[in-house]
């Protein structure tokens, strides 16, 4: 485990970002990403009747949207202990095996540090 303090600063902006959508939209995920220019996009988890994405998957499709071509880094605030195949998956399509993923719990504090490989 990684105290929030203890991570690059870009890297804590983005699980920043991630408890802050979290928290603002009462969802069960909030996650952020970061491009390879620097700008950064949050979301949180969109469950409707005919569409599910979980909160990262949904952060990389904001970034796709707004023309990213890759990622540096990802972050999502989650219960879960660490990031599904499914979210890693998503990552790894636009930021490619080495990108960064951060698992933060509902306080900050990062469970797992990994990569979309």
């Amino acid at each position: 485990m990684t105290d929030i303090s203890a991570l690059d600063p870009e890297d804590r902006k983005i699980v920043t970002l991630a408890r802050s959508a979290r928290a603002r939209n009462g969802v069960p995920e909030g996650a952020a990403v970061r491009d390879e220019t620097g700008r950064t996009y949050a979301a949180g988890t969109v469950e409707l009747d005919s569409l599910r994405l979980s909160a990262l998957q949904t952060a990389v499709a904001m970034a796709v949207a707004s023309g990213a071509k890759s990622l540096e880094a990802a972050a999502v605030v989650t219960e879960a202990e660490s990031a599904s195949d499914a979210d890693r998956a998503a990552v790894r399509d636009l930021g490619g095996p080495e990108t960064l993923v951060l698992v933060a719990g509902p306080d900050g504090t990062v469970r797992e540090t990994v990569t979309a490989g």
